[in-house]
């Protein structure tokens, strides 16, 4: 079930506010609780044991860690991190990588009887195990408290809003939250407008733009051109954005509809003017994440050059390694770890030099081949892509009267693609009804609930309504 669904929006959603605000105060977090894992274990109820059993581990190893800290008996509480940690990864392993590894083993001939699992992916495995893995860290590194209430711990691990594709809400940012927090009608009526600005971005911008990609791709050999082979990627790189940067704004309007605060997943990622600038505005809470508790804690950038690059390469690795079994994600990982060190090295320098939009361009050029090792977990098809878009083989030629015609067709759409993944609809709305503040109380809602009925008259309407990242 994906937020971006009439049963959710009409169905789910609305019994789990008024199960929500009908309970005492003091049981509202049990009652997110039990939504929450009738929400994850709609599609394959029998994960939710594993939910279960993720939750009892690391309450336990919390637990350990804070007492044995106050005790002053570190190795102790180290053992409980490393006991949560090793439990979370190895569930993470098994589901996630094991036919990876069984694959690639069955490429030694005396191994190739292995066969491989029959297991299905646990949806969101990835966010919420580190998530958890969060909590031990944080109790251990002294920035939060060992959470007593296990219903509690439990809403902070499954709630619903962010618990299949994040944002990864680290422990720390949420402790005082769950413990303490006041919902609010003006917090409710501004977490419908960010819901339903995600919603917009799913509906109206990714699923048209997967539709392209999706219909380009399936071009036979011969029957694409260069042309249509860049509106093709280029397509797929709004999709992705909007798909997720989407998804993450309708959790966190979600989130603010219950009383949490969630910090912003997405800033304009496609107005950077380096690699650098780029993955700090890209799923900014994964980049955190590996910053917090792999990146620092391996000595950062404080031991050197040489161990500096040592710990981006690792970091990368495990990020394209986090995405996905299949080595494209683990290219894609290395590709940008290698962008990073080398503008770490040099390439800043000169941009920090050049034109704004030579800087852009370099960015936004970078960005589109990362997203094309991306897409392709078949990495001969990758190159196969890769070589239509510069015209070496399997093209028509760089343009002919079929992608003349795709190019007029979808040009609409991405000028409002362009316009719509940069700061200016914000900045205009802002300029031309800030001012009244009577006004904006006026426009706000209006224009809010149009667009909530356009969204809903296109998901009537059509059932393309694919989520990129429920496969991680």
């Amino acid at each position: 079930m994906v937020f971006s669904s009439l049963e959710f929006i009409f169905l789910y959603f609305a019994a789990a506010v008024l199960i929500y605000f009908i309970t005492p105060l003091r049981f509202r977090n049990f009652a997110l609780l039990i939504v929450s894992l009738i929400f994850y274990g709609w599609g394959e109820p029998v994960y939710v044991f594993l939910m279960v059993f993720t939750i009892i581990v690391n309450y336990i190893c919390g637990w350990g860690v804070e007492k044995y800290k106050q005790q002053n008996k570190n190795n102790i509480a180290k053992l409980f991190v490393l006991a949560a940690v090793i439990i979370c990864l190895s569930l993470l392993g098994f589901f996630k990588y094991a036919n990876f590894f069984i694959n690639n083993l069955k490429l030694i001939p005396v191994l190739s009887f292995i066969k491989p699992l029959n297991i299905n992916l646990p949806i969101g495995i990835s966010f919420y195990t580190f998530q958890t893995m969060s909590y031990t860290f944080d109790i251990y590194f002294g920035t939060a408290k060992a959470q007593k209430n296990i219903t509690s711990f439990g809403t902070y691990v499954t709630f619903f809003p962010q618990l299949i594709a994040g944002p990864i809400v680290r422990y720390k940012d949420i402790d005082e939250q769950l413990r303490h927090r006041k919902e609010s009608v003006a917090m409710f009526a501004c977490g419908i407008r960010t819901f339903i600005c995600g919603l917009c971005k799913k509906v109206l911008f990714a699923n048209t733009a997967g539709a392209i990609w999706s219909y380009i791709k399936a071009l036979p050999d011969g029957d694409i051109t260069v042309v249509g082979a860049w509106l093709g990627i280029l397509a797929f790189s709004f999709q992705i954005y909007f798909d997720f940067s989407g998804y993450s704004d309708m959790a966190i309007g979600l989130g603010k509809m219950f009383g949490f605060k969630f910090l912003e997943n997405f800033n304009y990622p496609y107005i950077s003017k380096s690699i650098t600038e780029f993955w700090r505005r890209w799923h900014i809470s994964l980049s955190t994440w590996f910053k917090e508790y792999v990146y620092i804690p391996l000595g950062g950038n404080r031991k050197g050059l040489l161990k500096q690059y040592r710990n981006i390469t690792i970091v990368w690795f495990l990020t394209g390694f986090w995405h996905g079994a299949h080595w494209n994600y683990i290219i894609w990982g290395l590709y940008f770890g290698i962008i990073l060190m080398l503008e770490k090295g040099f390439i800043l320098n000169i941009l920090k030099k050049a034109p704004g939009f030579v800087s852009h361009i370099y960015s936004l050029i970078l960005i589109i081949f990362g997203w094309l090792i991306f897409t392709f977990e078949d990495t001969s098809k990758g190159m196969i892509f890769f070589k239509r878009m510069f015209g070496i083989s399997s093209v028509r030629g760089f343009i002919d009267k079929g992608a003349v015609y795709d190019l007029l067709h979808y040009l609409p759409f991405f000028i409002l693609a362009v316009i719509g993944s940069t700061p200016l609809p914000k900045k205009l709305f802002y300029k031309y009804f800030g001012d009244s503040n009577k006004l904006i109380r006026i426009a706000t809602p209006v224009v809010s609930a149009v667009l909530f009925l356009i969204c809903v008259a296109f998901l009537i309407d059509s059932r393309f309504n694919p989520f990129l990242y429920f496969r991680f």
